[in-house]
């Protein structure tokens, strides 16, 4: 007669199972909100230089496209230029966050930015099962722009604002495609420019009214103090950013700046996420922790 298993193993086999339905049943509201919504993903830091990372990610935005939603992806490549340029010789210098920015950089940044990083992500969105299209502000005149200073009114060179997006452009695109857009541009006048990828995001989900935009950085969230990665910020209004501003620098100034023109421009929410972590991305979605930083409109 066979030995009856101990009382342990009856209790502890389903848990895994179980956890795995609670944790789907979880998402489901959040899924059902989100069908049918636009989602702008600033993809940057080392959620684009680790190579699990990468994979992770793919397959997060490949999941977003299954269940309904409508990813965009907005990415610059910071690391990346500033490695070509220090192989070229080239001086590296930001001002505000932003790269000071002559017409050698510019070069270079189009050809990595274009060339090299755009390409590798939308082969790496294609191999995760969902067809993306690399673009950049100078196809089908997606962006356009003109020649802007540092918050602190310096010049930084051929650094572009986007005056205007193409909505047409992205709409068309993303009803197949996962759309993967490079931040350079053109002005009038047909002079290239380096444009934050933070400010394109933001420009972008704020052109296509999103529903979402979120930032993947290096960091928690918004951080009250830049030294305790502790004091996250977990949500905010964006009266509240607005007025904090002008006390916040380096490289979340821009994210920043760019979560309140967008949900002044109509964006219901704007998301910062820690990029490190693994699917920070469907974290901050699908869960009801959450994980980072969300900003709201004012009440």
């Amino acid at each position: 007669m066979p030995s009856t298993p101990p009382s342990h193993a009856v209790a502890t086999q389903p848990e895994r199972p179980l956890r795995d339905v609670t944790t789907l049943l979880e998402a489901l509201p959040y899924i059902r909100e989100f069908h049918g919504r636009t989602v702008v993903i600033k993809y940057g830091g080392a959620a684009m230089t680790d190579a699990s990372l990468k994979e992770e990610f793919a397959r997060d935005v490949v999941l977003l496209k299954y269940v309904g939603m409508n990813p965009v992806i907005v990415h610059g490549g910071g690391p990346e230029i500033t490695t070509y340029m220090e192989r070229l010789n080239l001086p590296v210098q930001f001002v505000d966050g932003l790269r000071v920015s002559d017409a050698a950089t510019v070069e270079v940044a189009k050809m990595v930015l274009v060339g090299k990083v755009n390409k590798d992500i939308v082969l790496l969105i294609n191999r995760h099962g969902q067809p993306a299209i690399g673009l950049c502000g100078d196809d089908g005149l997606l962006f356009r722009a003109k020649r802007r200073t540092a918050p602190s009114g310096q010049d930084i060179g051929f650094v572009g604002a986007i005056e205007r997006v193409d909505v047409d452009v992205l709409t068309h695109v993303a009803q197949d495609y996962i759309p993967v857009v490079a931040s350079v541009g053109a002005d009038r006048d047909g002079n290239s420019y380096n444009i934050n990828a933070d400010e394109a995001a933001g420009a972008v989900a704020r052109a296509l009214r999103a529903y979402k935009l979120m930032f993947l950085t290096d960091v928690p969230g918004w951080l009250r103090e830049p030294s305790d990665p502790e004091s996250v910020v977990s949500e905010a209004g964006v009266d509240a950013v607005e007025e904090a501003l002008a006390g916040v620098g380096g490289g979340m100034r821009p994210k920043l700046q760019a979560c309140v023109d967008a949900i002044q421009g109509g964006v219901s929410f704007a998301h910062i996420v820690d990029g490190r972590v693994p699917h920070s991305l469907l974290l901050e979605l699908f869960t009801d922790a959450g994980q980072g930083t969300k900003i709201r409109p004012a009440v």
